[in-house]
């Protein structure tokens, strides 16, 4: 396990980078995000463990960041003001691009995988917007109405975007359709409405009330399967093609709200979870038990969803853990976390598991 301090900044999220397999990045902000500078560290893993390559000061808190699609060395990082900035690792120390037209904290990014020319963003003044790094005005908007604390776009489709909000829903735009009045929303998600979920512990049986889901994530594997995670501890796993039908899988352990959820970039039935209490988690949704993808079964039938598995915690963490990341090189497992402990580790999933 390598460890490296973010002195004076408490991280928010660490991504590596699609290009090289020793480099990776942290957004960090000071004062855990409630007011000052933010930090975006550029760090490389070496024989002498991990290094800073180079760093670039905000003059307001940094929540998240994406690596470029399309440019090896420049790196997205959303602020705490509103904006949007694009750095290149091998300029000064000012942003070569910046985006503003959030009303309000930019808290992800994320970049378009597949169609490349595009990136997203989600704000708490209740928008995703679409974004080309060529224009200086956004290419669309996407309204939500609520505090949006995550989106992506879909890894398997370049038209297909969701995001997660304090409403509890997780909602599903395909820019193919025409906006009309819905806005190209063409799945909307309860994360809390299924009268079949399992109990959370210290709460009353039945569906839980609904809480902020803070992350989402589209398994790299399964198309339509995502998963999603918040204020209520719990991971939930949903297929698209069934919105109605409830969580496939329910993972249930945390002790305090869960900020990040991954699927692995290897294996189809493996995530990892971060949490404010203080642990990372690396669960199995027990997809692996039915590899003809069938719905009901997953569902676990008329006992509801499954309970997934965890298999194994990392708890070296001493302060709220915010982001983590898998490598896509290499042995799969090695993964990276960061948290408001001024720390971030480089650490092997199998040995968490054995």
């Amino acid at each position: 396990m390598l460890h490296y301090r973010t002195q004076g900044f408490n991280g928010c999220a660490v991504k590596y980078s699609p290009f090289f397999d020793n480099r990776l990045a942290v957004a960090s902000s000071s004062n855990f995000g409630l007011v000052g500078n933010g930090r975006l560290h550029i760090l490389e893993l070496t024989a002498n463990g991990i290094q800073p390559l180079k760093f670039f000061t905000t003059q307001d808190s940094l929540y998240d960041l994406a690596w470029s699609e399309l440019h090896e060395n420049q790196v997205l990082a959303a602020s705490g003001d509103g904006s949007i900035k694009l750095f290149d690792c091998t300029a000064n120390e000012f942003p070569i691009q910046n985006w503003k037209e959030h009303g309000r904290e930019v808290f992800s990014v994320n970049w378009n995988p597949v169609a490349k020319d595009r990136f997203c963003s989600s704000s708490w003044d209740g928008t995703v917007r679409i974004w080309s790094p060529h224009r200086p005005q956004s290419l669309l908007t996407l309204p939500t109405h609520s505090c949006t604390y995550s989106a992506s776009f879909c890894p398997h489709n370049p038209d297909i975007i969701s995001c997660v909000t304090s409403d509890s829903y997780v909602r599903v735009f395909d820019l193919r359709t025409p906006a009309s009045a819905s806005n190209h929303l063409v799945t909307q998600i309860p994360i809390h409405a299924a009268p079949t979920a399992p109990a959370i512990p210290g709460q009353p049986g039945g569906p839980a009330p609904p809480a902020e889901a803070l992350t989402h994530d589209w398994n790299k594997y399964r198309p339509t399967v995502l998963a999603t995670a918040g204020v209520d501890r719990a991971i939930r796993t949903f297929d698209i093609r069934a919105p109605q039908q409830g969580p496939l899988c329910t993972m249930l352990g945390h002790e305090y709200a869960v900020r990040k959820v991954a699927w692995s970039p290897h294996l189809s039935n493996v995530l990892l979870s971060a949490s404010y209490d203080m642990t990372c988690r690396v669960w199995n949704d027990r997809s692996d038990t039915n590899p003809a993808g069938d719905m009901d079964l997953m569902r676990g039938g008329p006992g509801g969803p499954v309970v997934g598995a965890e298999l194994g915690r990392m708890g070296r963490h001493t302060e709220f853990v915010t982001g983590v990341d898998w490598c896509l090189f290499g042995n799969e497992g090695w993964c990276a976390s960061v948290g408001w402990d001024e720390s971030l580790y480089v650490w092997d999933v199998r040995a968490a598991m054995s």
